[in-house]
C-alpha cells in the first residue's frame, strides 16, 4: 500500500502556502497534505515535519511504500549539510523523495544511478569499471547535494540583501523599525476598543466582561488591557 505526503511550508503567516499545495496536488491528488510556517534552515524546530518524519519511518519499517512530495527542495531544507543527510537517510529507509521543480534529484533518479551500474568482467577491465561505477554514484550524490547548498545560497543572499538595503536606508535617514518610545496602534487594537465602548457595561453598553471578550474576539489579558487604557483616557 502506499501512502503520499505533500510537505508544504512557509517561513511567515504573509506568505501564500497555496501554491505549493495546489502544485502538489496537481500531479499528486492523493497526497495527504502538512502545512508549516516556521522561520529558519534548521529542521529541528518544525513540529509539522517532525510528527511527518517520526510517522513516515515507523511506516516504512512496517513495509508500506511512502512517498514525500516537496514543490522544491528549499521546503525540505535550507541546509546544505543537514538536507543532505536528511536525504540519504530517508532514501535508504527505502522512501521515495518527489521535489516538483528539481526533479533531476528525486530519489528515483537516484535509483537509476545505483540501478546502472556497469557489469564486472572478471578481468582487469573491472579496475577501470569499478572507478567509473563510483564516479556515477559520486555525481549522482553531488547533484543531489548542490541543490540542497543552492537553497542554503538562496537564503544567505536574502539576509545580505537585506542587511544591505537596511544600510542604505539607514545611510539616507530613512527609520528603520519602530521609535523607541512611541506607541503604535493596531487596527485590531482601534476595532476592539470601539466594541468595547459601545458594549461594555463600564461605558456605554449593557454587556459584561466576558460577553464583550467574546464579541471582540480577543484574549482576556487584551481586553482588560485596552479597558483600562480606555478609563485612564477617560479620566484626562
Amino acid at each position: 500500500m502506499k501512502e503520499e505526503y505533500g510537505y508544504c511550508r512557509i517561513s511567515t503567516p504573509r506568505q501564500n502556502i497555496d501554491r505549493q499545495e495546489r502544485n502538489i496536488l496537481e500531479l499528486y491528488p492523493a497526497a495527504h497534505i502538512i502545512k508549516e510556517v516556521y522561520t529558519g534552515t534548521k529542521t529541528t524546530g518544525r513540529k509539522e515535519w517532525n510528527k511527518l518524519y517520526k510517522l513516515v519511518k515507523q511506516e516504512a519499517a512496517a513495509g508500506k511504500e511512502i512517498v514525500i512530495i516537496f514543490d522544491s527542495v528549499s521546503r525540505m531544507s535550507r541546509n546544505a549539510d543537514e538536507g543532505f543527510q536528511l536525504y540519504e537517510e530517508l532514501f535508504n529507509l527505502g522512501i521515495s523523495l518527489v521535489f516538483l521543480k528539481e526533479p533531476h534529484i528525486n530519489t528515483d533518479t537516484y535509483k537509476n544511478a545505483i540501478k546502472t551500474k556497469v557489469q564486472m568482467t572478471g578481468t582487469n577491465a573491472d579496475i577501470l569499471l569499478k572507478a567509473i561505477n563510483e564516479y556515477l554514484m559520486t555525481l549522482a550524490k553531488e547533484q543531489i547535494r548542490i541543490a540542497f547548498e543552492q537553497a542554503e545560497k538562496e537564503v544567505l543572499d536574502l539576509h545580505q540583501r537585506t542587511s544591505e538595503g537596511i544600510k542604505t536606508a539607514k545611510l539616507n535617514g530613512k527609520q528603520i523599525g519602530r521609535i523607541k518610545g512611541n506607541k503604535y496602534t493596531t487596527k485590531k487594537e482601534t476595532a476592539a476598543k470601539e466594541i468595547i465602548l459601545k458594549n461594555s457595561k463600564d461605558f456605554n453598553g449593557t454587556n459584561t466582561d466576558s460577553e464583550v471578550i467574546k464579541i471582540a474576539g480577543i484574549s482576556r489579558n487584551s481586553y482588560y488591557k485596552y479597558k483600562a487604557e480606555l478609563k485612564a483616557a477617560a479620566e484626562i
